[in-house]
């Protein structure tokens, strides 16, 4: 069965944010990206490099809270309704293409649905709706 987790956003401050959930929830991070990690990194302002492209926190029950900074210099401007995204973990790559078509169909495709630098398939869209996702299949990690 799929998973639906909530992806927060925030400028500038996302390792602040989660070392203060980490605290909180008394967990250790599953994952930590840095933008100077990413291909394309010898291109990005200097300050970003630190930055959080992706963190993830388990916080129980198999749930887990993810993040990442926006980038101003990369034009992302955090406002109301773009601070969050439902991050979906679906069992297949069929199922992650009929989640990605289904769910985007009439909305606003970010990122198609295609294999990612780091080595998932990953797809970010707004449904017709407003509502941000995010699909990441990844084949190493299928159940």
């Amino acid at each position: 069965m799929a998973t639906i987790n909530p992806y927060l956003n925030f400028q500038d401050n996302t390792e602040e944010v989660f070392n203060f959930y980490k605290s909180v929830f008394g967990t250790e991070f599953s994952g930590l990206m840095r933008f100077k990690d990413a291909p394309g990194a010898d291109k990005m302002q200097p300050g970003d490099l630190q930055k959080i492209m992706h963190i993830a926190l388990p916080v129980g029950n198999g749930v887990i809270l993810m993040g990442t900074d926006m980038l101003e210099s990369q034009g992302q401007v955090l406002k109301p309704g773009n601070n969050f995204s439902l991050a979906i973990t679906p069992e297949s790559q069929q199922e992650g293409i009929r989640f990605f078509n289904g769910l985007s169909a009439g909305g606003n495709v970010e990122v198609p649905f295609e294999k990612a630098f780091w080595g998932a398939y990953f797809g970010m869209f707004s449904d017709k709706f407003g509502i941000r996702w995010m699909i990441n299949y990844d084949p190493g990690q299928a159940k």
